[in-house]
């Protein structure tokens, strides 16, 4: 067997002359460049510069050093009669084993007083190329990438009789190198992105389209940097107003992805009230009665209402408290009625696929000219496979491109009931898990997110839609607020009154202050008796329903149609106390587990 070469050159010198002392004394041929063959060599260790098999010297300060035929033909040439007889055609020897590391390109951009022209300085081209030559050739090469390496291969060399390691360990060490390669342009890219490609660059720096933008901070203030950026082609939205932070983004896609799928589904605009990633409310635009606009408070609108101003006068209405401050998304270009309507709601921000000029001269002087206006591209389609990282770990897995429409409800039911199953199924579908949502009129009007367990889920969904049907009693919609009182104020107002709570001290002063004479909240009586008379409501879970007190708590909401994936060893009982109660029960074979 001739003898084994292997190619050194490195920048971490961690543990080197220890592995050039074993493969020395294995027999191996050691071929080096710069710095290391002369660390190498100080030590007493045989070695030969890469210049001797290149037969041209070291040029450009050390930036050309093992860019030659003689080094990676050694190295890509496989073990087949054509690439060995290229290679005795040319007198280039094999070359077995490959130690490369990188120049340190994340270590200096990190320093803070780094200038372009020092990061640059810092972008290996020699050493990506030898570890990507290398790996690509791993059936028949060893690649060298990381330190911590070094004694198992040493191990593994000088255990074996003819220097094979095996391909186990091979195809280890090439996925590490080809791992430490992708980082490494990844942060290359990044630096180049925030150097080029940032919105907030004037425009003779700004290389092409618009990448990233830079955000305020990340979930919490201390998280800084934070940003958001895609890696081909630009960003699919556009800032027309204020200044997007982490949160408000997550709101923004996850709920312009309800109000698409929604809109795709019914052929109905759609609208979405989001709060910390999940829905407080989500609709389409139904016309509105006259009762509906009282308790979603835009009777007292002058302009008529689009079908998209309806849609978000039902999102934000189906739980106004958790709607406060809330992060809107639309369906349909934002028109003059709409953005009245978000004008005088607390809110953090909108994304739309447009805006109509008069809509967005309102919504620009929201907030001093601050708040947060998204333009998104309707046409724009992401990724079918997503990732994300956890505690430093990357998760991937392919996107929920699950069509949710008619198809999907396996028994013969009513249009208005297809309508709300849909309408509540798509919401799940962006909801935190574990989730259930309650639907009616096409819109949601009750959703449990987050929680451990089913019922608990339940119970705090059919909670919100009895506070929505209470909301329609004839002792809320005749409040004597007085004159000035806010529609925030009013909201907690409404809240406690139809809540039945007992007020006491200050709280109780301060809840009258807001009316014209004494109000009593509704009775534990009055309560149960309109709760009566809430009827035809839809309720649809994420996963099965693993008891039948779920489907008790859903009919006191109401509920006169479920669905929910089927599965469960006790879906004979679930489906028994459906029928028992009246309730139209579809099995779908769908889970949607939202994280």
């Amino acid at each position: 067997m001739s003898q084994a070469t292997a190619l050194l050159s490195v920048y971490d010198k961690t543990d080197l002359l220890d592995l050039a002392k074993g493969l020395d004394a294995a027999g191996v041929r050691l071929l080096g460049s710069g710095g290391t063959a002369k660390k190498i060599r100080e030590a007493g260790i045989k070695i030969e510069d890469v210049s001797d098999i290149t037969k041209a010297p070291e040029m450009l300060g050390g930036r050309v050093k093992t860019l030659h035929p003689a080094v990676h033909g050694g190295i890509l040439a496989r073990s087949i009669p054509s690439d060995e007889q290229d290679l005795q055609a040319q007198g280039i020897s094999p070359i077995s084993i490959v130690v490369c590391n990188l120049y340190p390109f994340t270590s200096t951009i990190a320093q803070p007083n780094c200038t372009l022209e020092a990061a640059v300085e810092e972008i290996d081209i020699g050493g990506v190329t030898l570890l990507r030559a290398a790996a690509k050739n791993h059936a028949r090469v060893s690649v060298l990438s990381d330190p911590a390496d070094y004694a198992e291969f040493l191990e593994a060399w000088t255990k074996s009789p003819n220097g094979d390691v095996g391909q186990t360990l091979r195809s280890k060490l090439a996925l590490k190198a080809f791992e430490m390669t992708a980082k490494y342009d990844e942060a290359i890219s990044g630096y180049f992105r925030e150097q080029y490609a940032s919105a907030e660059l004037p425009a003779e720096k700004l290389a092409g389209s618009v990448q990233r933008i830079a955000l305020r901070y990340g979930a919490n203030p201390h998280q800084k940097p934070a940003q958001a950026y895609v890696t081909d082609g630009k960003l699919p939205f556009k800032v027309l107003s204020g200044s997007p932070g982490y949160i408000n983004l997550l709101d923004a896609l996850n709920s312009y992805a309800l109000v698409k799928e929604l809109q795709e589904a019914l052929q109905l605009p759609a609208a979405a009230s989001f709060k910390h990633v999940s829905p407080a409310g989500a609709a389409v635009g139904l016309d509105l009665d006259a009762t509906e606009k009282q308790v979603y408070g835009v009777d007292d609108l002058k302009e008529p209402l689009t079908p998209l101003a309806c849609a978000y006068a039902r999102a934000r209405g189906a739980d106004r408290m958790s709607s406060f401050g809330d992060f809107i998304a639309l369906s349909a270009p934002c028109d003059l009625a709409t953005a009245k309507i978000i004008s005088r709601e607390v809110s953090d921000g909108i994304i739309a696929p447009g805006y109509a000029p008069d809509a967005l001269e309102v919504l620009s002087k929201k907030k001093g000219g601050k708040y947060c206006v998204l333009e998104i591209d309707p046409t724009y389609e992401p990724e079918e496979i997503e990732t994300k990282q956890v505690y430093g770990i990357h998760l991937q897995q392919r996107r929920n491109n699950a069509k949710i429409d008619e198809k999907l409800f396996e028994n013969i039911l009513p249009k208005c009931a297809l309508t709300d199953l849909i309408v509540a199924t798509l919401a799940l579908k962006y909801t935190q898990s574990n989730s259930v949502a309650y639907a009616v009129h096409g819109a949601i009007i009750g959703l449990g997110a987050g929680q451990q367990s089913r019922i608990h889920c339940t119970r705090l969904a059919g909670g919100k839609a009895d506070l929505w049907w209470l909301r329609h009693h004839p002792r809320v919609l005749s409040l004597p607020f007085k004159k000035g009182v806010k529609r925030a104020e009013k909201a907690n107002a409404i809240d406690l009154f139809v809540g039945g709570e007992v007020l006491e001290g200050g709280e109780k002063t301060a809840w009258e202050s807001l009316f014209e004479g004494a109000v009593d909240p509704l009775t534990t009586e009055e309560r149960k008796e309109w709760a009566a008379k809430l009827d035809g409501v839809a309720c649809s879970s994420d996963a099965f329903f693993p008891f039948p007190d779920n489907v008790y708590r859903a009919r006191r909401s109401g509920v006169k149609y479920l669905a929910a994936p089927g599965g469960s060893v006790m879906d004979a009982e679930c489906i028994k106390a459906a029928d028992e109660q009246g309730i139209v029960f579809s099995h779908t074979s769908l889970r949607l587990f939202h994280h």
